[in-house]
């Protein structure tokens, strides 16, 4: 990375994915193919995207926090979950190389669409949480298949985890979002620490690309606080079709 045009490039493109981590998810969608474009190796640019991640997440659950939405200590136990499953996750992504990842994850990001889309409107001012007893067990395993993936490529797994916890916990989408920051600052931990010791993080580039997620996270926090579920909704399936015609038709 030697023009000056590119630590702007990072930053640019890290508030704008700090920003669509933090409301929706499949921002890495973004990130990864700029790292690759800027010379880092898959696996290099998959560990060094982690830097900005835990930045990105560890503000916007501090913004969070500081507009009043806090889900703990539920989303301790759930990220704790997570990690173990990241964990193994990192270890499968430092070595394998995924020919037909692109299009599998594509077709995921269209059944998400689809579940947004028709899924039955919950009234949640007569539905309380559902994160004690059997709701938390169920997705304490859940969250351990999702840090699998997560501590693998986590691209597109925002979506994924809103949507579980808004349906299966019964959690609002401010709150959704708000856990799964937290969750994913947790699990992306473990995840970097494995990339670290398998020397796949350009840290240099890392710490540029999470100058600019870090403010776009921070932003995002608060607006979609400020936003309601609405917001978070429309940015929700506007972001999923994006990202399904990027992976199915630009690869």
């Amino acid at each position: 990375m030697e023009e000056w045009y590119h630590y702007v490039l990072l930053i640019g493109v890290g508030f704008a994915v700090g920003f669509i981590n933090t409301v929706a998810g499949g921002g890495s969608l973004l990130t990864l193919p700029v790292l690759i474009f800027l010379g880092l190796p898959p696996s290099v640019a998959n560990g060094t995207n982690r830097v900005a991640i835990v930045v990105q997440t560890a503000l916007a659950t501090v913004g969070f926090k500081s507009k009043g939405v806090s889900t703990a200590p539920s989303n301790v136990y759930l990220g704790i979950s997570a990690l173990f499953g990241a964990i193994i996750g990192a270890y499968i992504a430092v070595d394998i190389k995924g020919e037909t990842f692109n299009k599998i994850l594509a077709i995921i990001m269209v059944v998400v669409v689809i579940i947004i889309i028709f899924k039955p409107k919950l009234n949640l001012e007569d539905v309380q949480e559902r994160i004690t007893g059997k709701h938390l067990w169920i997705s304490i395993v859940a969250f351990f298949f999702f840090g699998i993936y997560g501590g693998f490529i986590n691209a597109g797994l925002g979506f994924v985890m809103i949507l579980f916890l808004h349906y299966v916990n019964k959690m609002t989408l401010v709150r959704s979002n708000a856990t799964k920051v937290a969750v994913v600052f947790i699990y992306t931990l473990a995840a970097l620490v494995v990339f670290v010791l398998n020397d796949k993080v350009n840290w240099k580039i890392g710490l540029i690309l999470a100058l600019g997620n870090g403010s776009g996270a921070w932003l995002a926090s608060r607006v979609s606080v400020n936003r309601g579920d609405g917001f978070i909704k429309v940015f929700l399936v506007v972001m999923v079709i994006a990202m399904s015609v990027k992976l199915w038709f630009f690869n």
